[in-house]
């Protein structure tokens, strides 16, 4: 049983993707708009929008900053102006690798801000248009990037780990309050995929995928209605296995898997 209306088509669908100037973003916006979706794409990287714009004709580019909380709603009113948004996609991210015996504050907070915090200022930026749109049978849904990384504690993910495991928490609770509304919302958590934020990693990354591979994961999650989309299936597995261990089983357990 699909968790909500499934998407087959896309042609014509109004997607808004924010953070799609490289990795899994701009492989979802580029799958997309070959399907026929009218695609916008937001990032900070003006240079990088604009070349997605130029090899991806009818696609349409905003600049701006998940961050700047006035910027996001003038974007936003500027699209809603134009007409609906059919899905609106938050796969902006920050990543870098911490322990806490390295313990940083300011990239703590970085994270904070722009994995979660992000994601909350979009909501309330296009949530009441998305609710209005639910309620005249109107095409409407919210969908958000976590990780695996937010299953449960793992080495070197201090900063990054908490703020995945907090979308987990948003986007089920977001489920459980919008669905009868009509508002589709999903979750995806990706495991391994070859991006700029995974590059710089200095340990073995099992299972890993291309961002084009993950995009077309990601589309299928969607035509099928699926809540969770989760990838590879042979890695988000063992994961979702770990998590359900009680701790003195899923520690050493961990350590084990990680090496650390």
């Amino acid at each position: 049983m699909s968790l909500n209306p499934k998407i087959p088509s896309w042609s014509g669908r109004r997607v808004w993707l924010l953070g799609a100037s490289s990795g899994i973003g701009r492989a979802t916006a580029s799958a997309l708009h070959a399907q026929g979706a009218r695609v916008i794409v937001s990032a900070r990287s003006a240079p990088a929008l604009t070349s997605f714009v130029e090899s991806h004709p009818g696609s349409h580019a905003l600049a701006l900053d998940v961050t700047q909380a006035d910027a996001l709603q003038t974007a936003t009113d500027e699209l809603l102006a134009s007409g609906p948004l059919d899905l609106v996609f938050y796969c902006a991210g920050t990543y870098q690798d911490l322990r806490a015996t390295d313990f940083d504050l300011k990239v703590m907070l970085k994270h904070l801000e722009v994995n979660y915090t992000g994601a909350l200022r979009v909501l309330d930026a296009v949530l009441p248009a998305l609710l209005t749109q639910a309620q005249r049978g109107a095409p409407a849904h919210f969908s958000v990037i976590s990780s695996v990384a937010g299953f449960g504690g793992l080495p070197k993910s201090l900063a990054y780990g908490p703020t995945k495991a907090a979308l987990i928490n948003l986007a089920e609770t977001l489920y459980l309050d919008l669905h009868d509304w009509g508002v589709g919302i999903s979750l995806v958590n990706p495991g391994f995929v070859a991006t700029p934020l995974t590059a710089g990693n200095d340990f073995t990354m099992p299972a890993l995928m291309s961002p084009e591979d993950a995009a077309q994961a990601i589309l299928r999650g969607w035509a099928q209605g699926d809540f969770e989309v989760h990838f590879p299936k042979r890695f988000t597995r063992v994961m979702k296995l770990l998590d359900l261990l009680p701790y003195r089983a899923y520690f050493p357990a961990v350590r084990r898997f990680t090496g650390m």
